[in-house]
């Protein structure tokens, strides 16, 4: 039978042994839920580490003198550790994109249709906001073409808040024809560049 005493000396360097050890902070970079691009640099009293490409790892030493120490986490580990968290996230952000007739602000009778089924997804998004973004193409002025897309959003803005889903939560910009679905030359009757972009996040 282990003497009491000894046991407590055990578990004593047990302990020593713990704080002796220094204390590590570790960053994983999670990827984006949209696919874009992201990084974050990591700093150490011996330097620092950008980290890229989704699950990279740095590992970083307070006691330490080198950079931190740069690897590759599992995917699936990373998300059985912190399980907990990753229920809060918010769901990815849906999108969608509605059309217009040429020159004006009326939708074309397969958008109305698509709006009925957005407005019905924004709804049943707790918390959720909107981003409505108007969108021109070529034919007429870029003064005229920045209006009606500002137009053409504020539109669908208020298709939204007729049927209830809070003001303060959307935003509408025009974009003119400044970014084209479909790339032309100017003056070119383009029905796919005539569009609202929604983005529920």
């Amino acid at each position: 039978m282990t003497h009491p005493r000894l046991l407590g000396l055990l578990a004593l360097a047990a302990l020593l042994a713990a704080c002796a050890a220094p204390p590590a902070t570790r960053v994983v970079l999670l990827p984006q839920a949209d696919g874009r691009p992201s990084a974050v640099v990591v700093s150490a009293k011996g330097g620092s580490e950008t980290l890229d490409t989704p699950y990279q790892r740095a590992t970083a030493s307070s006691r330490a003198t080198g950079a931190p120490v740069v690897d590759r986490a599992d995917p699936a580990q990373v998300r059985a550790d912190n399980a907990a968290l990753f229920d809060l996230a918010p769901p990815p952000a849906q999108r969608y994109t509605v059309f217009f007739e040429t020159g004006g602000t009326v939708l074309t009778i397969a958008s109305i249709q698509t709006m009925t089924d957005v407005v019905s997804a924004a709804l049943a998004r707790s918390g959720g906001e909107i981003l409505v973004t108007g969108h021109t193409d070529t034919t007429g002025m870029a003064a005229q073409n920045d209006a009606l897309s500002l137009l053409r959003a504020q539109q669908v803005r208020q298709l939204f808040i007729a049927r209830g889903f809070p003001a303060n939560r959307i935003e509408a910009v025009g974009r003119g024809e400044r970014e084209l679905a479909v790339p032309t030359a100017d003056n070119v009757d383009e029905p796919r560049n005539r569009r609202v972009t929604i983005e529920v996040r």
